[in-house]
């Protein structure tokens, strides 16, 4: 069997097609019809009002932060466990990321944690949807916010296709960002979106990500804005990804039903728990012992995973000095299984094999 990478795209004949058309119709590759069409099709599956596309996750992160008016000096709690862009998004315009710790259940920013981490100079909140995830009580989470005028942007990077009481998430605050980078369930190589229902807060988005200027091939600028625009080579790619994304979403749900199937008897591997059938895993994770070991037992059998993020608080861009107890905790125990769409039953079969093999002492020289 040839090696199972942990992630990989999944291009076809669908989209080199596309691709070929669209560079024979004479497309001039700049943001233009197509990446609308993108655009719409998002708003479409999430039912948001407004979508627009952005070159990254990042700047989408930090574009929704600015039309909030997050400004240099104010703060922006995020979780201590989650990909180091979340953070950095804030730092990027002049902010000070705030740590929060997460919940073990479900690894998402802790509630209480949330409330502890507020200050008069707090901004912003970004809850991050972890691997696709959201607490049961989210709706608390965002009264609490909204009560006190604090503005809650979604950092949906990891839950297209997630929802959560019916709800996609990413549409439960003011508003949520989508990453399209390579790992995704969908790609554009990279690329990120963000959607709301707030009309305001989309024209402040839409003149923010093209100089600022009050119409495409304008010179009049009505704001300070940069250009975080998006190219239609990409959209062509993201149309055809959109076409594919509900049987994505069916697979993958049979894919972790596949998974925690054949690991279930495995008691030195935990699954964190999914309350709602309509959350989507992104990877396929586990909170295992050994896990080093286990790693480097799986690669040299032919497989590939991923040790999850580290936390953020202790890493030396960041060095704060605080605890963030379940964070350092989970952070060395989680890893990410082969987690690519075109995963056959058969290689999910041998992955689960070899890890039960592992654990029953196999391995042991």
């Amino acid at each position: 069997m040839d090696f199972i990478n942990q992630m990989e795209p999944t291009i076809d004949e669908r989209e080199k097609k596309a691709m070929n058309e669209y560079l024979s119709s004479g497309g001039w590759l700049m943001e233009f019809k197509q990446t609308r069409n993108l655009e719409n099709m998002i708003a479409d599956f999430t039912g948001a009002k407004y979508c627009l596309m952005m070159p990254n996750g990042t700047l989408s992160l930090s574009v929704a932060l600015m039309a909030c008016g997050v400004c240099a000096g104010d703060e922006v709690i995020v979780p201590d466990y989650t990909m180091v862009a979340t953070a950095n998004a804030a730092e990027l315009i002049g902010a000070k990321a705030v740590f929060a710790d997460v919940a073990r259940e479900n690894l998402c920013m802790d509630y209480h944690a949330m409330v502890s981490a507020i200050t008069p100079k707090t901004k912003a909140v970004i809850i991050v949807s972890m691997n696709g995830r959201y607490p049961d009580n989210i709706q608390k989470y965002i009264n609490f916010c909204k009560e006190r005028g604090l503005y809650i942007i979604e950092d949906a990077a990891q839950a297209l296709g997630s929802r959560k009481n019916g709800v996609q998430i990413g549409r439960y605050g003011d508003i949520g960002s989508f990453s399209f980078s390579v790992p995704k369930i969908i790609t554009t190589g990279q690329g990120g979106a963000l959607i709301t229902d707030d009309e305001n807060l989309y024209n402040k988005i839409r003149l923010i990500r093209d100089f600022g200027r009050e119409k495409g091939g304008s010179d009049n600028y009505l704001v300070k804005g940069w250009n975080f625009k998006f190219t239609d080579l990409q959209a062509v790619i993201g149309i055809e990804q959109m076409k594919k994304l509900p049987e994505r979403i069916k697979r993958k749900k049979e894919m972790e039903e596949l998974y925690r199937k054949l690991l279930a008897d495995v008691k030195e591997i935990e699954w964190i728990k999914k309350n709602d059938k309509d959350e989507l895993l992104w990877f396929f994770e586990i909170l295992c012992e050994k896990r080093e070991a286990l790693q480097r037992y799986l690669k040299e059998n032919g497989i590939g995973s991923r040790e999850s993020y580290p936390p953020l608080h202790s890493e030396p861009a960041y060095g704060y000095n605080e605890k963030y107890p379940v964070t350092e905790e989970i952070t060395q125990k989680v890893l990410w299984l082969p987690s690519t769409i075109t995963l056959t039953d058969d290689q999910i079969c041998y992955i689960c094999s070899k890890i039960k093999q592992f654990y029953s002492g196999a391995n042991d020289e």
